[in-house]
């Protein structure tokens, strides 16, 4: 199976949510995709399970990793599919061919969204934003006929309550103002209130978007960490960049975790986040038996 993770590179595989199939690629990228997999599997002569991180920026796949073993993944894919691949791997390795198993490419019309959960409450003092080093301790699952509605169910899944309505805090790096901008209007028609920072407000205001403006923590009172404990803030957006400016955002994410504040640190969440929103408000979310969506 291809999955497209949520969050960007950089990001480490076992923290980013991903979604099986993928939810943004085309179909050139995606047959690119399989046919570089299917070269480097040859080449490699791998019998059973690999797994293959793709690195994607505008036209261009770069291969980060190859591994030739089962990942945490595979739990994920075969409970996704119906299709149980570690037991296949395991006979293949073992002497039968791939053949025997009549496999075929299945088309999946519905979608399939791993999240990771977080220990960040029961560790005082430790810091929510996500990086390259692994901070998750274990995975949940949504499933449901589109992206928006299996990604609210494993935000739901891994106690994440997304807000219906409230206030957005909205506080963005330089290189991400242009790319919040859609989503900040989407969350005013939704009937959310936006409050930002001054520079994420002031690009927002000259945008169309109409919204309040507070002051970051060393700032000055009154501050959004002000805002986050009198029960003021019902989502946040934040990216930042470089040691000073994530030293100086750590209050802010700490007491929205202390506040039980769905948090985003990364674009690509946010709008994932926003999606999910729209399609509780607009949809209701159905639950069945999970193998009801292998016959659909």
């Amino acid at each position: 199976g291809i999955m497209e993770h949520i969050e960007e590179a950089g990001i480490h595989s076992g923290d980013s949510a991903c979604s099986l199939p993928p939810f943004s690629l085309d179909a050139n990228t995606l047959e690119e995709i399989k046919r570089q997999t299917k070269i480097l599997a040859k080449k490699l002569n791998v019998i059973g399970l690999m797994n293959v991180q793709f690195a994607i920026k505008e036209n261009d796949i770069f291969i980060l990793e190859v591994n030739p073993r089962a990942s945490r993944t595979v739990p994920f894919v075969a409970k996704s599919t119906g299709i149980p691949i570690a037991k296949i791997a395991s006979k293949i390795i073992a002497g039968r061919k791939l053949r025997e198993f009549n496999l075929t490419n299945k088309l999946l019309n519905y979608t399939s969204v791993k999240e990771a959960v977080f220990p960040f409450k029961k560790f005082p003092g430790v810091d929510t934003i996500l990086g390259p080093e692994m901070k998750s301790t274990g995975e949940v699952m949504g499933i449901d006929k589109d992206f928006e509605g299996a990604f609210a169910k494993s935000q739901i899944a891994a106690g994440i309550n997304l807000p219906l309505s409230g206030s957005v805090f909205i506080s963005v790096k330089d290189k991400d103002k242009k790319n919040v901008v859609e989503q900040a209007k989407k969350l005013v028609e939704l009937g959310f209130d936006i409050i930002a920072t001054k520079g994420t407000s002031e690009f927002l205001s000259s945008s169309g978007i109409s919204l309040s403006t507070i002051n970051k923590v060393k700032e000055g009172r009154p501050h959004i960490v002000d805002l986050i404990k009198d029960g003021k803030i019902q989502l946040i957006f934040n990216t930042t960049e470089g040691k000073q400016a994530i030293s100086d955002s750590y209050e802010l994410r700490r007491e929205a975790l202390n506040q039980s504040i769905p948090y985003y640190t990364t674009i690509s969440g946010g709008i994932a986040a926003t999606k999910a929103i729209e399609r509780i408000k607009t949809g209701n979310l159905e639950v069945y038996p999970i193998q009801k969506y292998f016959k659909i």
